[in-house]
C-alpha cells in the first residue's frame, strides 16, 4: 500500500525513475480498487464509481508509467504503444519487465540507492 500511496503523492511528477516493485505494486492496488468499485457499481446499476476512479487516477498511472520507463532507458513517450491493439500492450508489458539499467540520463539506478 505504501507504493500506492507514494505514487499518489508524485501525482503528476513523470521524472525520475520507478523501480519494477513500486509499478507493479501500484497497479496491483489500482486493479484491486476499481475491481471492487466496479462491483460495488454494478450492485447499484451505475459505472460511475469505476469510471471516476479511473479518470482520477489517469495522471498518476501515465507518471508512474513514464518513470518505470525511464528506469529502463527509454523515454515515457513509449506509453502512445498503448494505441495500438494488442501488439502495444504486449510490447509496453515486456518494457515494464525488464530489469533497471544502472545510470542513464534519467538519474542513477534506484536499486542503487536503495541498496546504499
Amino acid at each position: 500500500m505504501d507504493y500506492f500511496i507514494g505514487a499518489l503523492k508524485k501525482y503528476a511528477d513523470f521524472s525520475g525513475r520507478a523501480r519494477r516493485t513500486e509499478y507493479w505494486m501500484f497497479m496491483l492496488f489500482y486493479t484491486i480498487f476499481y475491481l471492487a468499485l466496479a462491483l460495488v457499481g454494478s450492485l447499484l446499476g451505475t459505472e460511475l464509481f469505476s469510471l471516476l476512479f479511473s479518470l482520477a487516477l489517469l495522471v498518476p498511472s501515465l507518471s508512474i508509467g513514464a518513470r518505470r520507463l525511464h528506469d529502463t532507458g527509454r523515454s515515457g513517450w513509449w506509453q502512445l504503444l498503448f494505441i495500438i491493439p494488442i501488439i502495444g500492450f504486449i510490447v509496453l508489458i515486456v518494457f515494464f519487465v525488464q530489469d533497471s539499467h544502472d545510470e542513464n540520463s534519467y538519474g542513477s539506478s534506484p536499486k542503487a540507492v536503495a541498496a546504499s
